[in-house]
């Protein structure tokens, strides 16, 4: 009862490759790989740096997320995440219950800094984790490439800070990568700080009044389901660009009725 991702039929899957470019450098290589069913979600993706980043960090991540549909929107119920550089590795664990935590980790722990707004429980109540937030059903009957796909606000926590990311249609485009040739729905995303910030921080004030963020969403297979085709964000130091090269969506048999 409530379980509801508007006319799924079947297990949909995508799987994407993308580049990451910084003022147009090579910086690395992202992946995302999900497959979505009428009531559940399951997304992995992995990051590593390369090229020119090498020469100052030798980086990579994996992240891993699963839950199910409520009402129209995405309910993790497990997250974990594993970020490794030259000197040292983070793993961060959550378990939730209907986007909700019920008990999470962080190892080692991060340094507690002045001035840090403190993460209350209820900051930790009906979000989703940094990984599910690329999962963007669409609900109801709007069309999925439209204003529809855009226009929701993302209430994120990734363990450590909570934060909104607000996302306003801006209009569509049309893309071609390997995989994938059609439209996309261009959205604006601003970011809202709610917990676990320093609201001193040079970097915190850059990113609460950057306008220059946008997410292009692709839909995924014939679900009502969209995940990002292009992310782009201005940076203190440039424009980080990470775009598919690679965007393969299938469908699912369809139930016979």
């Amino acid at each position: 009862m409530g379980l509801l991702v508007p006319q799924a039929q079947a297990q949909d899957a995508v799987r994407a490759r993308y580049s990451v470019k910084l003022i147009g450098l090579a910086l690395g290589s992202a992946t995302l790989n999900g497959t979505f069913d009428p009531a559940a979600y399951q997304v992995e993706a992995t990051a590593r740096l390369a090229g020119v980043a090498t020469m100052v960090s030798n980086s990579k991540g994996a992240a891993t997320s699963s839950g199910t549909f409520l009402q129209g929107r995405v309910a993790p119920n497990a997250y974990a995440t594993t970020a490794a550089n030259s000197t040292t590795t983070r793993t961060i664990r959550m378990a939730l219950q209907q986007g909700n935590v019920t008990a999470s980790e962080i190892m080692p722990p991060f340094e507690e800094l002045p001035g840090r707004v403190p993460v209350l429980d209820m900051h930790k109540q009906k979000i989703i984790d940094p990984l599910s937030a690329l999962v963007m059903p669409v609900p109801g009957s709007e069309p999925v490439m439209g204003p529809a796909a855009c226009n929701r606000t993302l209430p994120i926590y990734d363990g450590w800070a909570r934060f909104n990311l607000n996302l306003s249609f801006v209009g569509m485009r049309q893309v071609k990568s390997k995989g994938y040739e059609g439209p996309v729905a261009v959205c604006n995303a601003r970011y809202i700080p709610v917990a676990g910030h320093r609201p001193d921080r040079a970097s915190t004030k850059f990113m609460e009044n950057n306008r220059q963020m946008e997410v292009w969403l692709a839909p995924v297979g014939e679900s009502r389901i969209t995940v990002p085709f292009r992310i782009s964000v201005a940076t203190m130091i440039g424009t980080t660009v990470i775009e598919a090269t690679d965007f393969e969506a299938s469908a699912g048999k369809r139930a016979s009725r």
